[in-house]
C-alpha cells in the first residue's frame, strides 16, 4: 500500500505542478485513482510540507508549496 500512496503522491504533484491551485474535488478527478488513495497520498505530501491545503470560500484549496 505504501508503494501506491508514493505513486498517487507523483501524480498529485505532478497534476499540481500543471494546474495551479485546484479544489480538492478537480484533485480527486483529476487523478483518476481511488478517492481514499488520493487522500492518503495528499496527507502524506502535506505532512512533508509540499503543498499546502487550505479551506477558500467554503471549499479545500490545493497547491504546491512554494
Amino acid at each position: 500500500m505504501i508503494i501506491e500512496i508514493g505513486i498517487v503522491a507523483g501524480e498529485i504533484w505532478h497534476f499540481l505542478d500543471q494546474h495551479g491551485e485546484v479544489t480538492l474535488a478537480t484533485l480527486i478527478q483529476g487523478i483518476d485513482k481511488p478517492k481514499d488513495n488520493v487522500l492518503m497520498s495528499l496527507g502524506w505530501l502535506a505532512r512533508e510540507g509540499h503543498v499546502v491545503v487550505q479551506q477558500k470560500q467554503g471549499d479545500c484549496q490545493v497547491s504546491l508549496r512554494k
